[in-house]
């Protein structure tokens, strides 16, 4: 059976997953750069991982505060 939440609980949610990703991706940036002299194969993969955590918070960032961060791909969607 699923519980039912109210949206301050489903905010609490949100943002805790946005300071969980956000931990994630400086963790994998910081592996990065540790592989980066030693496995170049492991750093790419830690790159891959850290820039799959930037998109993660990139679309929480916008949920949870929109049109804070900014366009940073210079797509404005369908009308631009």
């Amino acid at each position: 059976m699923t519980d039912v939440v109210d949206a301050d609980e489903l905010l609490r949610r949100m943002r805790r997953a946005r300071a969980r990703a956000a931990e994630e991706e400086r963790s994998w940036r910081t592996r990065r750069g540790e592989l980066t002299p030693t496995d170049p194969e492991a750093a790419r993969e830690a790159a891959v991982r850290a820039v799959a955590y930037e998109a993660v918070l990139h679309v929480l960032d916008e949920v949870l505060t929109p049109g804070r961060r900014g366009d940073r791909t210079g797509d404005r969607g369908p009308a631009g």
